[in-house]
């Protein structure tokens, strides 16, 4: 009798420790959720990071008219009244501006 409850004992100690080494919960299991939740804590720093500078943004270009006449020249091209916009293509920018078009560059600019 104490044989067969060794016997089950033993096996269900050994199904235990498996349990341990093997499946959901494991320590493999759990060093693999821990390394995602150190990239995930990761992506959520660069994130807030991206949201402090766009908050600081938003403060400055509701504060500040200067501030948004530069966004508006550098993002969306935009020239004031009188003003000419002059736009200067480099010969190493030349495959980056018109892919698949020729570009003959003259030894002068005009």
């Amino acid at each position: 009798m104490t044989r067969i409850v060794s016997i089950v004992l033993g096996v269900l100690a050994f199904g235990l420790f498996m349990r341990l080494w093997v499946g959901a919960g494991s320590y493999p299991d759990m060093r693999s959720l821990e390394q995602k939740i150190d990239q995930q804590n990761t992506a959520n720093d660069e994130q807030a990071e991206i949201k402090r500078r766009l908050q600081m943004d938003v403060a400055g270009l509701s504060k500040d008219d200067e501030a948004v006449e530069e966004h508006a020249r550098s993002e969306l091209g935009m020239v004031r009244q009188g003003e000419t916009f002059y736009q200067v293509i480099l010969r190493t920018d030349q495959q980056v501006a018109a892919p698949g078009a020729e570009v003959k560059a003259s030894p002068h600019v005009e």
